[in-house]
């Protein structure tokens, strides 16, 4: 979520990458898994996964099927006047309505260009959206974006943004709701630290004590070849009202430390994952609720440079992972920045772990079309479902659709 399209958001290499996937799966055999370790098994399936296109896979990838009762839908089409609609959240209202809250820009496609947070409401179950309007107007220098909702143990909504300044200020929000996402307070300032701070959407967790997580990542300035991004955590005690950083900067080699996300273990430490420019997501531990942070090492689940979603299943203790595995860096460290995200972000693929990521269910792909890519996905669970949000771009084009997928549980490991 850096300003410019090659420094992690869409931009014209995507044609460039899907022809590099189709490339690479003509040139991979697959292969049986040999174990349920991460990293072998993903390797083994990618070229499965890149077999796959418009929902029929070839060589033993798992389609989308009609008869698994997924609902899809576009929240906000992209159109010439709207050329993107991205990094969204989706709130389950108490009236078992959905709102949805996205980034929407309307002049140009940049992350620098133009944009105010848009919302719209389903009261299907996402099967058909109200027309959108304006959550959050555009207040700052460049834009506001990225969109997180999350409902407090209070009770109240929580709906956190960012605003962009200039390439070295971008900034963190807060703004509450006391009457379920109907009219919002005036905004809190999370990142009080100079500096230009990415929060993904979707990515502020409540601990089990209550406390709220906000990770960022952060570097001086962007558009450069030595961004250094580095992430922490701001934590709040009082639902919000007040925050504090993290005394730890996690680093990572080349670029940095990117777009981390987190989930809370069983024992109580957090985990938070960590995008990077080295083929591999990353991760770092904390066992103080957030305060202090372990060095990053490389987890072994492969991934480009691409946002990756991990969430933990309410009531059942499962992870949820939704990424893109499709690596193409033939040498990461030669890379030349902001040439691609090596690797192509199609497809889109889920998977699901019974013990805290030691071992992994099958892949499957929720978009395996590799005419598009997908990204910067959000996952909300509601009524025995996921409910997923993610950008649509297809290849050579110019407008980035927000589309909508609510998907049985059940699908995630469930048998071809």
């Amino acid at each position: 979520m850096q300003t410019k399209p090659a420094f992690g958001h869409p931009s014209a290499v995507g044609q460039r990458a899907g022809a590099r996937a189709t490339a690479l799966a003509r040139e991979l055999t697959y292969a049986q898994p040999e174990s349920s370790s991460a990293a072998g098994f993903v390797r083994r399936l990618l070229p499965s996964a890149l077999l796959c296109a418009g929902g029929l896979c070839l060589t033993g990838a798992v389609p989308v099927r009609a008869a698994d009762d997924i609902i899809t839908s576009f929240i906000a089409s992209a159109s010439a006047e709207n050329l993107r609609n991205t990094e969204a959240d989706v709130l389950v209202r108490r009236d078992g309505s959905l709102l949805a809250a996205w980034s929407d820009f309307y002049a140009g496609s940049r992350d620098d260009a133009p944009a105010r947070i848009s919302a719209a409401v389903s009261t299907d179950g996402g099967r058909t959206w109200a027309p959108r309007y304006t959550l959050q107007e555009k207040n700052g220098g460049t834009n506001v974006m990225s969109a997180t909702l999350l409902r407090s143990r209070t009770g109240d909504v929580l709906f956190f943004y960012l605003q962009k300044n200039s390439l070295t200020d971008l900034k963190v929000y807060v703004r509450r709701s006391t009457d379920d996402a109907r009219t919002w307070g005036a905004p809190t300032l999370v990142t009080a630290e100079p500096g230009y701070h990415v929060m993904n959407n979707a990515r502020v967790i409540q601990l089990r004590t209550g406390r709220l997580l906000a990770p960022v990542s952060t570097s001086k300035q962007v558009w450069t070849k030595n961004d250094d991004f580095r992430t922490s955590v701001y934590f709040s005690d009082d639902d919000g009202v007040t925050w504090r950083r993290s005394r730890t900067l996690v680093s990572a080699p080349q670029r940095g430390a990117m777009e981390p996300g987190l989930v809370e273990l069983k024992d109580g430490r957090v985990m938070q994952i960590i995008r990077t420019q080295t083929g591999f997501i990353w991760r770092s531990f904390s066992s103080d609720g957030g305060e202090t942070w372990t060095d990053a090492a490389a987890w072994d689940l492969e991934a480009p440079e691409s946002p990756s979603t991990l969430v933990r299943v309410p009531d059942r203790g499962d992870w949820l992972l939704v990424w893109n595995p499709a690596v193409a860096w033939s040498n990461p460290e030669k890379t030349v920045l902001g040439a691609n995200h090596g690797g192509p972000r199609t497809p889109l693929a889920a998977m699901v772990s019974r013990d805290e990521g030691r071992t992994w269910s099958r892949p499957r792909n929720v978009e395996g079309n590799l005419a598009s890519t997908y990204a910067y996905p959000s996952v909300t669970f509601h009524a025995g479902r996921a409910l997923l949000t993610y950008y649509d771009f297809p290849n050579g084009g110019k407008q980035l659709s927000l589309k909508f997928r609510s998907i049985p549980l059940a699908w995630f490991t469930a048998a071809p």
